[in-house]
């Protein structure tokens, strides 16, 4: 004798997982966003943006030491009469010389640009959830966990509601 299923719940199929992105260290399937170590579930993902992260540590260091460098120079040069001394080639090389900055920081953010970072709340908290130096990767990774939170937050879609008006879960 079979089980009697009632008529007004159909047996539902679990859902379907399925992987939309996987590379050594980062897996998004619809239902887990795994990077490394830590694990969420792509249901409890809200709130997603991008960014860039910080400089690299050592251009920031090489450009302050190198402004405070030419800053005491000026300085030593302006207390000690210097200035008045110098040539129009003296002055345009000066001139050149307080642009170092500027270009190292230009050439810093070149060779070793900021990370690009994805950041959500998981169960409330503000995490960094993924960060990559490569944009294509990043790229891909954004998308697939994009696909995820569609496809995970329309599961049910196709079934009619029950009462007059339909609302999200949440």
């Amino acid at each position: 004798m079979q089980a009697h299923r009632s008529a007004t719940h159909p047996p539902r199929d679990p859902p379907r997982r399925t992987l939309l992105y996987a590379r050594p260290g980062i897996v998004v399937t619809t239902e887990r966003f795994t990077v490394g170590r830590s694990s969420f579930l792509v249901a409890e993902l809200t709130h997603l943006r991008t960014g860039r992260g910080p400089h690299d540590r050592l251009a920031v260091r090489v450009v302050a030491v190198t402004a405070a460098a030419i800053a005491a120079v000026g300085v030593l040069l302006g207390f000690t009469g210097g200035l008045h001394r110098l040539t129009a080639g003296a002055y345009l090389a000066l001139g050149v010389v307080w642009m170092l900055p500027v270009l190292l920081a230009l050439a810093g953010d070149r060779w070793r640009p900021p990370a690009h970072e994805l950041w959500g709340h998981c169960r409330g908290v503000e995490v960094l959830l993924f960060s990559s130096d490569d944009a294509e990767q990043f790229e891909q990774v954004v998308a697939a966990l994009d696909r995820a939170r569609r496809e995970h937050r329309y599961v049910d879609t196709e079934q009619t509601p029950t009462t007059g008006f339909w609302r999200p879960d949440r």
